[in-house]
C-alpha cells in the first residue's frame, strides 16, 4: 500500500504521534536490551463493567483499522522526535509499519469482564507502539456504544436522533455518532460522519431560527417553504399550544413532526398529542429533546412521543466515558525465533491482576439460542454445536483483512443483543448478563 505523504514530509493524517511518550522510551531501551524483537502477544480487556452494566459493546475497531495503517513516521514525525529518542530509535522508527497479526471481537458485538475483545501478535517493539492509539479509540467508542444500546433498548423501537455535537470535542463528536449509528440510533445531526462513515443525517432548525424572524408564524412559514410540509418545526420558542395551532395552520394535517425541547416532557407530550389529534394532525409525530439519557427515555414509555433526539449524555457515555479497557502483554518469547513457544506473562498487582497466555474465546449458547456463558481458553478448540467462535482476523502480516462497512456491524449488535438473556438489557444495577468462564 502507498501512504500519501505531505509536502511537509509528514505522512498524510499519520497516528503515528497519537501516543504516550513512554510508548517511545520503552522501544528505546528495548531495542538496546534486545528485548525489542522478541515476539510478543498483547490482549485488550476489561477487567469490569462500569457502572453495574450487564454487558458492553464492542465499537471502533474500523476506526482503528485505519489507525493502525497510517501509524507511520514520516520526515516531520522524525524530525520532531530527535531529541526525546536516539538515533538507534528514530531509524528504527522510519521503516516501521506493523506487520504482525491481530484479531478481535467484530465490531458490534458484546463483550464481558475478561473478554479478549482484542490480540495483537507480533514484535515486542512494534506491538508496543500501537497500546495507546488502540485504547484511545476503542476505549472511547466501546463507551459511546455501550451507552447508546441501552439507550435504543429504553426508546421501546423509537427512533433516536444523535445529536451531540456541541457538547464533546469536534473529532469526538464524528466517533461519537458512528458508535451510535452501530449501537441502534437511526441518524445523527454530525454531517461529518455522514461524509467518512455513510451515517444517515438529520437536522432541521434550532430556536435561533425562530428568533430571527420576525414572529414565530414567520419563521415556520420560511421553514415549510423551503423544506415542505413534511419537516419538524420546533414548537418551545415561546408559547407550545399556540405554536402547535401556527404550526397546523400552516403545515396542514400533512405537517411532519414537532419538537418540544424543554418543559415537563412526559406533560408536554400528551397535551400536544391531544392537541394535534383534535386539530387532525392525527399522524402528526411527537419528537423529544433536552438532555434524555436511557433513564429518562425509559420513563416516557408510556408517553405519546415518536422518537428523541440525545446530546449530552450518549457523547460523555451516559455517566461512563470510558469503557476500563485495559492493553497489557500475556504473552512473549525468550528470543526472536521462539515465535511458537511463547510464555505466558501477567501482573499480580493488587486490584489490577492479568491471566497470562493468549486467549480464544466462544460464547456458549444454551439449546433455545441463548447465551450462557463467555468461555475463555488458553489452548484453540474446536467450538461445541453451542459455541460461537468470537475472535475474527483483522490484520494479517500487517494487511488489514477486516475492514467492513457500518451497516455490517450495526446489524451484528442487533443479533448479539437478541442472543443475550432477557435480563441483559435491564436498566437497573446489576451483574454482567452471562459469567466469563477461564479454562486451561
Amino acid at each position: 500500500m502507498t501512504i500519501p505523504v505531505n509536502h511537509q514530509g509528514s505522512v498524510a493524517q499519520s497516528t503515528a504521534l497519537l501516543t504516550d511518550h513512554y510508548e517511545l522510551t520503552m522501544l528505546q531501551a528495548a531495542l538496546r536490551s534486545g528485548a525489542a524483537h522478541r515476539p510478543a502477544v498483547f490482549e485488550v480487556f476489561a477487567r469490569h463493567l462500569p457502572h453495574g452494566r450487564r454487558y458492553g459493546v464492542v465499537a471502533g475497531t474500523g476506526r482503528l483499522l485505519d489507525a493502525i495503517e497510517r501509524f507511520r513516521f514520516g520526515q516531520a514525525e522524525l524530525s520532531f522526535l530527535e531529541g526525546l529518542v536516539d538515533a538507534p530509535t528514530l531509524a528504527y522508527l522510519e521503516s516501521y509499519r506493523f506487520s504482525g497479526n491481530i484479531w478481535g471481537y467484530a465490531e458490534g458485538d458484546c463483550y464481558f469482564p475478561g473478554s479478549p475483545i482484542l490480540v495483537v501478535s507480533g514484535t515486542f517493539a512494534e506491538a508496543v507502539l500501537l497500546e495507546t492509539v488502540c485504547l484511545s479509540i476503542l476505549n472511547h467508542d466501546c463507551a459511546i456504544a455501550s451507552a447508546a444500546s441501552r439507550m435504543v433498548c429504553a426508546s421501546g423501537g423509537r427512533p433516536l436522533i444523535e445529536m451531540g455535537s456541541r457538547r464533546t470535542h469536534e473529532e469526538a463528536a464524528v466517533a461519537a455518532a458512528r458508535a451510535a449509528y452501530i449501537a441502534g440510533f437511526a441518524s445523527t445531526s454530525n454531517l461529518a460522519a455522514r461524509f467518512r462513515y455513510g451515517v444517515p443525517s438529520a437536522g432541521t432548525a434550532a430556536h435561533a431560527f425562530t428568533l430571527v424572524h420576525d414572529s414565530e408564524r414567520d419563521s415556520f412559514a420560511a421553514q415549510l417553504a423551503s423544506l415542505g410540509a413534511g419537516t419538524t418545526l420546533l414548537v418551545d420558542t415561546y408559547d407550545v399550544p399556540r405554536a402547535v395551532r401556527t404550526a397546523v395552520e400552516l403545515a396542514g394535517p400533512e405537517l411532519g413532526a414537532v419538537r418540544i425541547d424543554s418543559g415537563d416532557l412526559p406533560v408536554m407530550a400528551r397535551e400536544v398529542r391531544a392537541l394535534l389529534d383534535s386539530l387532525g394532525a392525527v399522524s402528526t409525530r411527537i419528537m423529544l429533546t433536552g438532555d434524555l439519557d436511557e433513564y429518562s427515555i425509559a420513563a416516557l414509555g408510556a408517553a405519546p412521543v415518536d422518537g428523541y433526539g440525545v446530546g449530552t449524555s450518549l457523547v460523555t457515555g451516559s455517566g461512563a466515558p470510558t469503557a476500563a479497557l485495559v492493553y497489557k502483554l500475556v504473552a512473549r518469547g525468550s528470543s526472536p525465533d521462539d515465535a511458537d513457544a511463547l510464555v505466558p506473562v501477567a501482573k499480580h498487582s493488587v486490584g489490577k491482576p492479568s491471566k497470562g497466555g493468549r486467549k480464544w474465546a466462544v460464547r456458549h449458547l444454551d439449546p433455545a439460542g441463548v447465551a450462557s456463558a463467555e468461555r475463555v481458553s488458553l489452548v484453540p478448540s474446536s467450538p461445541g454445536v453451542l459455541d460461537r467462535e468470537l475472535l475474527v482476523p483483522l490484520v494479517a502480516s500487517g494487511e488489514v483483512v477486516g475492514r467492513e462497512s457500518v451497516d455490517v456491524p450495526r446489524s451484528r449488535h442487533q443479533a448479539a443483543l437478541a442472543e443475550l438473556p432477557q435480563y441483559a438489557l435491564q436498566l437497573s444495577r446489576g451483574y454482567p448478563a452471562i459469567p466469563t468462564v477461564f479454562e486451561p
